[in-house]
C-alpha cells in the first residue's frame, strides 16, 4: 500500500534540519570549540609559534603566581571593574529615566548619548589621547586659565592613565546601556506609576519603589555585560599608552599581557594560554557571583 504524499516528504527530508544546522554547528566547532580546547591544551605546554612544544605541567601556572606583571593587571582590572560597575550600571539607568519621557526634541539627546556608541573605540581613544596629551586640549586650557601650572599627566601616570581610560570606557558605554535600560522601562506599566503618584509618592520614591524593582532584572544583566567588559579590557588601555602598557609597564590589563607574551615568532603560546585560563576563572567568577546574589534576592 502506497504511503501517502506526507509521508515520504517526511521520510526522505529526515536530513533538512540538520542541512540547516550544519553550517552553524561546524563553524562554532572550527572557530570556537577547537580553539578552547586547543587553549587548555597549550596552557600545559612550552609551545612557540614556530614549533612544536613539549608537555611541562603546571610549570606555566606556577610561573604566573610568580610575575609581577601579571600581578599589576590583575589589580588594574580590578580597580576596572570596581569603578566601572557602579558608574555604568546606574548612570544609565538614570539617563533612560530622564529620556523616556515623551517631550519636544527628547530624540535628539537619545542620538547624542547613543552616538559615543557606533564610534570605534580605537579612533574615540585616539581622540581622548590627543585632548589630554600634555599639550593637549585639556591641559592647554587648564594653563591658561591658570588652574595649573605644568601639564597634569593624564597619560603618563599611572593612576592618571588608569582613571582616563574608566572614563573613556565609561563615556562610550553610556549610550549602550541606556538603550537596554530604555526596553525594561518599556515594558514598566504606567498605572503603577500613576498609583504611586496618587497615593502621594513623589519622584525619587516612584523610582527606588516602583523603577528599580521593574527593572532588576536588566541591572543584572547589565552588570555582568559591565563586569565581563571591564575584565577584558585591551583597546581603551593599549591606544592611550601608545601600547606600551604605561609607564614601566604597570598599567597593562590582563588581554594586553596575554597579547604580548603570545605575539611574534618568539611567543610563549604554551604561558599566554595559561593566562587566558586565569583570565576566563576571573572573569567567571563575578558572574557567578552576581547571579547568586540574584537568586537570594529573589
Amino acid at each position: 500500500m502506497p504511503r501517502p504524499p506526507a509521508a515520504r516528504l517526511t521520510h526522505r527530508r529526515w536530513f533538512t534540519p540538520w542541512l540547516l544546522v550544519g553550517p552553524a554547528v561546524l563553524w562554532l566547532a572550527v572557530f570556537n570549540l577547537w580553539p578552547s580546547l586547543n587553549t587548555v591544551i597549550l596552557s600545559f605546554t612550552n609551545a612557540r609559534p614556530l614549533g612544536g612544544g613539549t608537555f611541562v605541567g603546571l610549570d606555566n601556572f606556577h610561573r604566573a603566581l610568580d610575575d609581577d606583571q601579571l600581578a599589576d593587571a590583575l589589580l588594574n582590572s580590578v580597580v576596572y571593574l570596581l569603578v566601572c560597575l557602579p558608574l555604568l550600571t546606574l548612570l544609565p539607568l538614570l539617563l533612560a529615566v530622564l529620556v523616556e519621557k515623551r517631550l519636544p526634541g527628547i530624540t535628539v539627546f537619545r542620538t547624542a548619548f547613543y552616538t559615543p556608541v557606533i564610534a570605534s573605540a580605537v579612533v574615540v581613544a585616539l581622540i581622548w589621547g590627543w585632548v589630554l596629551d600634555d599639550r593637549g586640549l585639556v591641559n592647554g586650557l587648564a594653563q591658561q586659565l591658570g588652574a595649573v601650572q605644568r601639564p597634569v599627566p593624564f597619560l603618563t601616570d599611572r593612576w592618571l592613565l588608569l582613571l582616563s581610560a574608566i572614563g573613556l570606557t565609561v563615556w562610550k558605554g553610556l549610550g549602550y546601556y541606556m538603550v537596554i535600560y530604555l526596553s525594561a522601562l518599556g515594558n514598566i506599566g504606567r498605572e503603577l506609576h500613576e498609583a504611586a503618584a496618587v497615593d502621594g509618592a513623589g519622584a525619587l520614591r516612584r523610582l527606588w519603589h516602583v523603577t528599580l524593582p521593574g527593572v532588576r532584572n536588566t541591572m543584572l544583566l547589565v552588570s555582568v555585560l559591565i563586569s565581563v567588559s571591564a575584565l577584558r579590557v585591551f583597546s581603551e588601555l593599549y591606544v592611550l599608552s601608545d601600547g606600551t602598557g604605561g609607564p614601566g609597564g604597570r598599567d597593562m590589563s590582563v588581554v594586553m599581557l596575554i597579547q604580548m607574551y603570545s605575539r611574534g615568532f618568539t611567543g610563549h603560546l604554551g604561558y599566554a594560554s595559561a593566562l587566558s585560563l586565569l583570565l576566563f576563572a576571573v572573569t567567571v567568577g563575578p558572574m557567578l557571583l552576581l547571579l547568586r546574589l540574584n537568586r537570594k534576592e529573589a
